[in-house]
């Protein structure tokens, strides 16, 4: 794919975790409720991951980071109906004007989507405004103030077709995995349901 934004960031961070900016290439990318995960967990197993020979810290990270969040842990706010449809509706209202959205899934913890940026659209960009438009959102219908989102997000940027199908797939099975369904098409707040459905 070719890059088209001049001013891409290319590899940055933008908190602890490496993201990559890279205009019109597709990303995966997870985000999580601010309390979902306590912080010196992932320290703790980034600084044991580093300890053993392990090629690629980053993936076996967010291997441990997956299983731990199908768990369910943290205030699980995203069982609510009327917030977990706020940030489905968020995340489709841009959708062919700053992203092309190809996949995603809302659990009661954390989201996955595949997307690709648009023309002068940066994905940090994106995820700012996705994140803080559902943040204040959320503050309003649980009267609430404070973090909502952690603070920082995962991106990996999609290498070919065959690495683009299996995310999709990997997005949508994932209420399955965390048994909070029996079919990848069940779950309402998915690319998968909204697929079957035809729309």
């Amino acid at each position: 794919m070719q890059i088209e934004d001049e001013k891409l960031k290319g590899w940055h961070s933008c908190g602890y975790l490496p993201h990559f900016d890279g205009g019109g290439i597709s990303q995966f990318v997870t985000f999580r409720l601010h309390d979902s995960m306590p912080q010196h967990l992932l320290k703790n197993w980034r600084e044991q991951l580093e300890k053993e020979i392990v090629d690629d810290i980053e993936a076996a990270l967010r291997r441990r980071i997956e299983i731990y969040f199908d768990k369910g842990f943290g205030s699980c706010y995203l069982q609510q109906p009327k917030l977990i449809s706020m940030v489905q509706d968020a995340l489709l209202f841009h959708d062919g004007n700053r992203y092309r959205l190809s996949a995603w899934v809302i659990t009661p913890n954390h989201v996955h989507f595949l997307a690709t940026p648009c023309k002068d659209n940066s994905l940090s960009d994106i995820m700012h405004s996705i994140k803080s438009f559902t943040s204040h959102e959320a503050d309003k219908l649980l009267n609430r103030n404070g973090h909502f989102w952690q603070e920082d997000y995962f991106d990996r940027y999609i290498r070919d077709n065959t690495h683009f199908t299996n995310v999709i797939e990997y997005i949508e099975y994932n209420p399955v995995k965390a048994k909070l369904c029996k079919r990848k098409e069940d779950w309402l707040y998915s690319s998968a349901y909204f697929r079957m459905a035809g729309e």
